[in-house]
């Protein structure tokens, strides 16, 4: 019997200390930047001051060939905190919830809470809006969080110097150099939030999503973020002469186009200085969270993700706005950093789709539960080698009333088609022809590329590549 008690003792003891040999499953923060494009110093812009995400980015794997699979908000933000392509989520504008396409759909942080995580939502994380009286609560999702905290915008907040670009003509497009401090705005409280958080002290890894407001419009930041600029000193973006758009359907129109065709150049300077003023208050932001897990000893155990929800065209073909197939609003910011991975500290060529980011960080945190229909795909051996490839392609898609546009980005090309072609194709050389100026569609030495690239479109969004 003593032998018996002593070996059940000492099986208890050994399992035990297995457990405790055991490292602290990793936390996450995942953090979001609203209508942020590649426009920063760590992707090689010259003017943008964004320290904080230069640092991460120092520290971190950068992509520079990461995609979205949407260029507006609610349908990006859909499809990569699920995993899955628009056409699957069939979430295509800013007003259809997640929920109401696919009611038992897995989100990434509902996956995080099932495996013990707690999962906190601060900010525009799922779309949702930016005042008292536009809080847009039918976008939450409960399933998905543990707790939320939007951070709205306070009355001092509002006080400043601005105005609107359009003259009122579209009610987004207005600028303000506020008065007080960061915290009288949204994405202030956000960050106090967050520092509040990684503070705590937990008994369950955490995984923490931060969805800042800025640089999305309206572009309202403190003033100190506007007085690092001198837009006098701008280069405005210019098409090469006689330029015309391939197609009505390549840039939005409407209202939009009436009031961006009369800018002149003070408008066009305002806008650039407003965007360039909320990506600076945005990264001064991210540099809080780095900070406080600095001064918390987690980062060593924390993940961070650092994204845009899509990019942006910031002018180019004078289009002030996003919601194109051209590279501008398709490419995005992408910084991942997993203490200890081999990559950090380097950038990657290696091509990305944002539907890539749920597999990934499940397959890094080796969650279980996976759904099975995730057509994303895990890049977590770039993360450890950063010359890796991935894929060969990423997809795109938007939708203009109720003609489909499906974009496809390879080594070489971006093709275009507007309803299966039928309505117009758009082929570019980004060899020759980075800035996507010359429609070589209808060229006839590459019609067997342009027959190519159709083909991968669809295999790409069937998911038999």
């Amino acid at each position: 019997m003593p032998r018996i008690l002593f070996a059940l003792v000492s099986a208890i003891l050994v399992g035990t200390s297995a457990r405790a040999a055991d490292p602290p499953r990793p936390n996450v923060l995942f953090v979001i930047a609203d209508d942020l494009n590649c426009d920063l110093g760590c992707y090689g812009h010259k003017v943008v001051k964004s320290p904080n995400i230069d640092r991460l980015a120092a520290g971190g794997v950068r992509f520079d060939r990461a995609y979205v699979q949407y260029t507006v908000c609610n349908p990006s933000r859909s499809s990569f905190l699920t995993g899955l392509r628009p056409t699957t989520t069939r979430v295509l504008d800013n007003a259809t919830h997640v929920r109401k396409t696919l009611p038992d759909v897995v989100t990434l942080p509902e996956l995080f809470r099932k495996n013990g995580y707690e999962a906190v939502g601060l900010g525009k994380v799922f779309h949702r809006g930016l005042s008292p009286d536009d809080t847009k609560k039918e976008m939450d999702d409960p399933k998905s969080f543990d707790r939320v905290f939007y951070g709205m915008t306070t009355a001092a907040g509002n006080k400043g110097t601005g105005r609107n670009l359009t003259g009122g003509a579209l009610e987004w497009c207005r600028w303000l150099a506020a008065d007080g401090a960061d915290n009288e705005q949204a994405d202030g409280q956000l960050a106090d939030e967050a520092v509040r958080i990684l503070g705590e002290k937990r008994d369950k890894p955490l995984f923490l999503t931060v969805g800042f407001y800025r640089p999305h419009d309206p572009f309202q930041s403190p003033k100190k973020y506007f007085d690092l600029y001198d837009n006098a000193t701008f280069e405005l973006p210019k098409s090469p002469a006689g330029y015309k758009p391939p197609s009505a359907l390549s840039l939005g129109g409407g209202a939009f186009k009436n009031a961006f065709d009369k800018f002149t150049d003070t408008e066009r300077r305002e806008f650039l200085h407003a965007y360039y003023a909320g990506v600076s208050f945005a990264d001064a932001q991210v540099g809080q969270l780095l900070d406080a897990l600095d001064k918390n000893k987690l980062a060593e155990n924390t993940i961070v993700v650092f994204i845009g929800d899509h990019g942006y065209e910031l002018g180019v073909r004078n289009w002030w706005n996003k919601n194109t197939l051209f590279e501008r609003s398709c490419r995005t910011p992408l910084i991942v950093r997993v203490p200890g991975a081999k990559g950090n500290g380097k950038p990657t060529a290696a091509m990305a789709e944002f539907i890539d980011l749920y597999p990934t960080l499940a397959d890094v945190c080796g969650l279980a539960g996976v759904p099975q229909q995730l057509e994303g795909t895990s890049f977590r051996k770039v993360l450890d080698d950063p010359t890796a490839k991935h894929k060969a392609a990423a997809l795109t898609v938007v939708k203009r009333a109720a003609v489909m546009g499906r974009s496809v980005r390879t080594d070489q090309y971006r093709y275009t088609e507007w309803d299966g072609g039928k309505k117009g194709a758009e082929l570019y050389d980004h060899a020759a022809d980075p800035g996507e100026w010359v429609n070589l569609a209808d060229r006839k030495e590459l019609e067997a590329t342009r027959g190519e690239l159709s083909a991968l479109i669809q295999r790409t969004e069937a998911g038999t590549r």
